[in-house]
């Protein structure tokens, strides 16, 4: 395993966060913000290894704010590199990442009132973003 550097681990909190964030705000409220905010932040201290560093080091990822294809066109290259950089750097740890993330977008989309239809098709454009390259 090579160790990542300080841009690759901020891409891979980029995109775990990032995939929360897409999924918290696809079904905008404060309330429900709160608990999705708690049950995301469950699921990412899961992690374990390389994937737990990069999630729990460095500074916060700077996302878009205005508007929420901005935020996609930020957020799901960012998944897609974080695999490849995994892939090339610690190959053990992809499946580690794609869980964790998809695991906190999960948690995120359960914690409101159940996953709403939004929030399944966000989910689905992360699950394709983490997808082995063809």
């Amino acid at each position: 395993m090579e160790r990542l550097t300080a841009d690759e681990q901020l891409t891979l909190k980029t995109g775990a966060f990032g995939a929360v964030f897409l999924v918290s705000n696809a079904v905008p409220g404060m309330l429900a913000m709160v608990r999705e905010s708690i049950a995301a932040s469950g699921a990412l201290a899961d992690a374990s290894g390389v994937v737990k560093e990069a999630l729990t080091t460095g500074p916060l990822p700077q996302l878009p704010r205005d508007s929420a294809l901005e935020i996609e066109a930020t957020v799901l290259p960012a998944l897609g590199r974080a695999v490849e950089i995994l892939r090339a750097k610690s190959p053990g740890d992809v499946e580690a990442y794609r869980s964790v993330v998809l695991a906190a977008a999960d948690r995120v989309a359960q914690a409101h009132r159940g996953v709403s239809p939004a929030e399944a098709a966000v989910i689905d454009k992360i699950r394709h973003a983490l997808a082995e390259p063809a």
